[in-house]
């Protein structure tokens, strides 16, 4: 058995490290507004969710490591305290990975990636219209990580956009294969499909 100490590791070692063993992780495609209104659209693979009543996920936005500056997501939501969250599947990855590009402030990388986008209900930042999964949400907490160049944001959702095909009302659940989602893996490139679905009731104990 190896053993490591983060301390001891050259960076960025312990991220490349730490990111290869918490996998798959789901991805957030967030959408957010600056304040003259001009969208921004970004993944974080550091995403989950944190709470069920009421529904509150959570994704983490580090600095910048060459030019330590609030990434363009970050300063939206303390600036609107608002987002979107959505789910890439398979066909959106080579839009996704285009977004994640560090694009100026005043540049919309839902029309630079060529993703129609539709407005909200409830939040000013728009969605796009061919997720198949999208989720309202307003900003509870926004949490610096000690030690770390990383800010996490808490947001409750307020309104779910599902497609239809994926609803399954007799269960109130998304069919999550049907669904395709990409999640990702260790370095910069490793990515994965949704793998073989298992079942695993939990035993009842009296």
């Amino acid at each position: 058995m190896l053993t490591f100490v983060p301390s001891e590791m050259a960076d960025p070692a312990p991220y490349r490290l730490l990111t290869s063993i918490i996998a798959p992780r789901p991805i957030a495609w967030v959408s957010t507004v600056n304040l003259q209104g001009v969208p921004n659209l970004a993944p974080f693979s550091f995403y989950n969710a944190v709470a069920g009543f009421p529904p509150t996920i959570m994704f983490s936005v580090s600095y910048r490591r060459a030019e330590p500056h609030e990434k363009h997501t970050l300063r939206n939501v303390r600036a609107t305290g608002e987002f979107v969250c959505h789910v890439v599947d398979e066909e959106s990855a080579e839009s996704m990975i285009y977004t994640a590009a560090d694009w100026p402030d005043d540049y919309n990388e839902m029309e630079l990636a060529n993703l129609p986008s539709v407005p909200c209900i409830d939040v000013r930042p728009p969605r796009i219209a061919s997720a198949p999964v999208a989720m309202e949400c307003k900003v509870t907490q926004i949490i610096p990580v000690e030690g770390a160049t990383n800010v996490m944001v808490l947001g409750r959702v307020l309104r779910f956009h599902i497609h239809e095909t994926l609803y399954r009302p007799e269960l109130g659940l998304v069919d999550t294969v049907s669904m395709r989602p990409l999640t990702r893996l260790g370095g910069s490139v490793e990515y994965a499909r949704m793998g073989e679905l298992v079942y695993l009731p939990v035993p009842s104990i009296r």
